[in-house]
């Protein structure tokens, strides 16, 4: 704002021809938001995120992840706000300075919306063949989820 007053713009029009311009990518955005909103919601709503619970558990804890994190690491590739949701249910659940509520809290902070970014960033650009980002996005999550739990297993331990 300092910037923009020594030089005598116009602050007000710049943001309203900004947020005019921004309008076409806003069209071009928008189908791919809410279809992926839709595949979320129906993925969850189906009961294939619960089936996946299920599947992944013993797995999961059989290498000591605990698995009342599973909704949230299930969920956070996928949407950001899901995985807040599922971070306030762990919260209300076993209270923000557990361990699961701390250790679900490292899991959110240090991982991305893999698919949710992919989407709609590249959906935005018209890009069909992703080559190797989603791999290797998928290979920084994982490698952030399991160094969060390593982490989180040495300075929170069993409380």
């Amino acid at each position: 704002m300092l910037f923009a007053l020594t030089r005598r713009v116009n602050v007000f029009s710049a943001f309203i021809k900004g947020a005019a311009d921004a309008l076409p990518l806003l069209r071009t955005l928008l189908p791919t938001l809410a279809a992926f909103t839709m595949a979320l919601r129906l993925f969850r709503d189906s009961g294939a995120q619960a089936m996946l619970e299920s599947l992944l558990s013993p797995v999961l804890s059989k290498i000591g992840v605990d698995v009342r994190l599973m909704p949230l690491l299930i969920v956070r590739p996928f949407s950001g706000s899901a995985a807040n949701a599922a971070l306030l249910d762990l919260f209300r659940q076993y209270g923000p300075d557990s361990t699961v509520g701390l250790t679900a809290s490292v899991l959110l902070g240090s991982s991305e919306t893999v698919f949710y970014t992919v989407a709609l960033y590249f959906g935005a650009v018209g890009v069909k063949k992703t080559r190797f980002a989603v791999p290797a996005a998928l290979a920084a999550l994982c490698a952030s989820v399991v160094s969060g739990l390593l982490f989180s297993s040495v300075f929170f331990g069993s409380r």
